[in-house]
């Protein structure tokens, strides 16, 4: 009898064992759905990880295909964290109910409240300013001014846009329509159309390469896309040129991540999200794609410094998403494909 007892005692102790360590295990994990490639995220879990403990797993693909599986999941998903480029498709997860706010005096420390969506559904982790590109054999930069100046016929067929199909152009028109109004937005859109010197080019890379050979003298691009090419050649004739600096101020948009409405392990998520606005953090998650620090007390990559400083237009970013669909339209009508 003595032994039966003994041995129902063992078994349960066993099983209460395992069922704690396999909580341990489960609740010591984040899972991570990503639209940035591993390149540009694992620098940054295998840090986390280091520091905490705290292992991370990620699942990469593009934006529209992983709200489309965390739609799909719903309460199964697997997924603590999305992670995606460009504040409309993070303002698209928020509305879709797919992110959950999260109460943090660390991220609203460390993150301008222009750069997290109002309701703290997702956190800007570091700025890509779309500013203007230009060829330095045939443009001065004193005839450059703002976004809007390049409605002016004297730019005509000197002006290289990417598609507006792509989002970052899709977000800069719907934060002018915050700032400007539909009707003064479709004046400018219609004059960068009629200055093109050639049809909407594939990528921001292509339009660069177009610039560079004087094929067109001015371009709309992400930063970023600028320094890699710079870094393969330095002696490309491309200058960056920050606009606005008299008035609203360079567009900017962000990287981002915000913490899933129904992932198991939403505090380990919150700590990777605060560990990702950290000064440790900071600039591995921006200098590996040559962005910017979200977090105003880290400084740049000496390479992106040495585009010079600029203004950053304070507006928040949800207006980003709030206008995607306005700006779409809109540029539709202005001729803009």
């Amino acid at each position: 009898m003595l032994r039966f007892n003994l041995n129902y005692f063992f078994v349960t102790v066993f099983c209460f064992s395992s069922l704690f360590a396999t909580h341990s295990l489960h609740a010591e994990e984040v899972v991570v759905y990503s639209a940035r490639i591993e390149q540009l995220i694992k620098p940054m879990f295998d840090a986390f990880t280091k520091e905490t403990g705290i292992k991370v797993k990620y699942t990469t693909d593009n934006e529209g295909a992983l709200l489309a599986r965390l739609e799909a999941e719903g309460k199964n998903t697997p997924a603590d964290m999305l992670i995606t480029a460009d504040a409309g498709n993070l303002w698209a997860a928020a509305q879709a109910g797919l992110l959950k706010p999260v109460q943090s005096d660390v991220l609203q420390s460390n993150i301008p409240a222009h750069l997290r969506d109002p309701e703290n559904a997702w956190f800007g982790l570091s700025i890509r300013a779309r500013t203007l590109i230009y060829n330095t054999k045939k443009v001065k930069p004193e005839e450059l001014s703002t976004y809007e100046n390049l409605a002016d016929p004297k730019w005509r067929n000197r002006l290289c846009l990417r598609t507006s199909k792509k989002v970052y152009n899709q977000s800069l028109v719907a934060m002018m329509i915050a700032e400007h109004g539909q009707a003064e937005t479709e004046r400018i859109v219609k004059g960068w159309v009629a200055n093109l010197a050639t049809d909407p080019l594939s990528d921001d890379t292509r339009a660069l390469e177009f610039v560079a050979a004087g094929k067109c003298d001015v371009t709309l691009v992400n930063t970023y896309y600028y320094g890699r090419l710079m870094k393969k050649d330095p002696n490309l004739p491309l200058a960056v040129f920050w606009p606005n600096q008299n008035d609203g101020g360079v567009h900017v948009n962000i990287s981002g991540a915000g913490v899933t409405r129904h992932g198991r392990n939403g505090q380990a998520a919150i700590k990777l999200l605060e560990f990702l606005s950290s000064d440790k953090a900071q600039n591995l998650f921006a200098d590996v794609n040559m962005e910017y620090p979200v977090n105003p007390k880290i400084a740049a990559d000496p390479f992106v410094a040495s585009w010079g400083g600029f203004k950053q237009n304070p507006m928040n970013l949800v207006k980003a998403g709030e206008l995607q669909t306005t700006a779409v339209k809109l540029m539709d009508r202005a001729g803009y494909r």
